[in-house]
């Protein structure tokens, strides 16, 4: 039986002293694609960033496991090391560091090799193209300036660059226009292979009818209420979640 990428036992999260995540299993398995959905609060992006790691999440019971592994005592950078990408709902701005500049110095700290500059960015420039961006867009700082779809198409970069086992996308859609939604989609649905997997959160069925999920996923008060494909996400489209919250 093959191991799952990612299987998620019981998870129990707290922020503080609130406990967000109530008991959430899920499983990921390679090549697959997985959307969440839910109302606000519910317990999406505790999700992801509890899977990523970040401090302000503490775990009170269940296991991560990746690749048949526990995750739960790793910090992000060893998570990252591990093949786990996140992508942020709200990109920093950080000036005098340029694109090519912070790829470089991420993917030699995920791999743990140093890349030589040339080396780099002729890969670079293959995942630019790949994108459809602008080269001249590697040297501008890092989201300085920079559009809401220029923040997001970064960031879809970013994975492209550091070729995640799992990569999770927090609302990438967010504040996007149609034509940023099908660009940003199609930049996704060209690094999938069938050893990686994307996880994503999501308010809008638009961005999974490029995507076209595997599991469509409820979640509700910190539990996956409903599992199914996505057919699921268009019924949200149009009745939203009262009958789910009654599965809470």
């Amino acid at each position: 039986m093959e191991t799952k990428l990612l299987k998620i036992n019981n998870l129990k999260t707290k922020v503080g002293e609130k406990e967000i995540l109530k008991g959430l299993n899920l499983e990921i398995g390679k090549g697959e694609v997985h959307a969440i959905m839910g109302p606000n609060g519910a317990g999406k992006s505790t999700l992801v960033n509890t899977i990523m790691g970040h401090p302000r999440y503490s775990i009170s019971d269940g296991e991560i496991l990746f690749e048949g592994k526990s995750i739960n005592e790793l910090k992000v950078d060893e998570r990252a090391r591990l093949g786990i990408f996140m992508s942020f709902q709200y990109p920093e701005e950080i000036q005098g560091i340029t694109v090519e500049n912070f790829l470089r110095s991420a993917k030699s700290a995920v791999t743990g090799k140093n890349t030589g500059i040339l080396a780099f960015r002729k890969a670079l420039k293959e995942k630019l193209n790949l994108l459809k961006i602008d080269e001249a867009y590697a040297q501008r700082y890092l989201n300085v300036g920079f559009s809401g779809g220029e923040k997001k198409k970064n960031e879809i970069l970013q994975m492209a660059v550091l070729e995640p086992k799992l990569a999770m996308l927090d609302e990438t859609d967010s504040g996007l226009d149609v034509d940023a939604v099908r660009i940003v989609s199609e930049g996704v649905s060209k690094l999938r292979n069938s050893e990686n997997s994307v996880l994503i959160i999501t308010h809008h069925n638009s961005i999974l009818e490029y995507l076209k999920p595997d599991y469509v996923h409820i979640l509700v008060n910190g539990r996956i209420v409903k599992t199914g494909d996505a057919s699921l996400a268009e019924e949200i489209e149009k009745s939203g979640y009262d009958k789910f919250k009654a599965l809470a």
